[in-house]
């Protein structure tokens, strides 16, 4: 199977890094600081969500901006502590494409993103935040701006996901969708195209963008 694109949109946590450990650790941490119940907060969607709207969904409005700029100062303290790695073939798509046909999309805030991103030497030229838009997946809203700002047709974009909320983000922008297996199993993904991770697929540029294949 191929599939042409104009750009490769990637979300960050789960799709290119895994960095569970450390939320799980600080996210844990904040929920007993605010009084938050272990049922209270299985019960809430985590994964694929920007901080802010897991807050509200929790806590009184008032407490939101104070108990989000708490997560965030957790998680970035955290990433010293060995809780990011970067996932299978990361590293080889990601060398294999230019600079300016992929973006990262991603529910974390710009600080957060650039922490764990640096901290496994992804450098990317593009990236969107929760600090960058105000509805977060799965509204189409993140990958949109994206596909605006490297100048891309949302139609000729392709969105690598591992959570149902971006996958489904990623439809609403009527983008091509690949989900990975690193979080979620294949029957909870609804994609065009499911792999384990990106060890999975290759990536051969080309005059009119980059063609994204199957290992064999």
């Amino acid at each position: 199977m191929y599939i042409h694109a104009e750009a490769l949109l990637f979300d960050n946590d789960g799709t290119l890094v895994s960095s569970l450990a450390s939320v799980d650790r600080c996210w844990t941490r904040w929920a007993k600081e605010y009084g938050i119940t272990a049922e209270q907060f299985a019960a809430i969607e985590l994964h694929g969500r920007p901080a802010v709207e897991i807050a509200a969904d929790l806590l009184p409005a008032d407490i939101v901006p104070e108990a989000v700029a708490r997560i965030e100062a957790l998680e970035v303290e955290d990433v010293p502590n060995g809780g990011v790695e970067l996932l299978p073939g990361t590293a080889d798509f990601l060398a294999a494409l230019p600079a300016d046909r992929w973006a990262v999309v991603t529910s974390a805030t710009h600080r957060l993103a650039e922490a764990r991103l640096d901290a496994v030497g992804i450098l990317p030229k593009t990236l969107v935040s929760a600090d960058d838009i105000t509805r977060g997946k799965p509204d189409p809203e993140p990958y949109l701006l994206a596909a605006r700002l490297l100048g891309v047709d949302p139609a000729r974009c392709v969105v690598f996901e591992d959570a149902p909320a971006g996958l489904q983000a990623g439809r609403a922008a009527g983008m091509t969708t690949v989900a990975l297996t690193t979080t979620h199993q294949a029957h909870q993904l609804d994609a065009d195209l499911v792999v384990k991770d990106l060890s999975a697929l290759s990536a051969q540029v080309t005059a009119s963008g980059v063609e994204i294949s199957v290992r064999r």
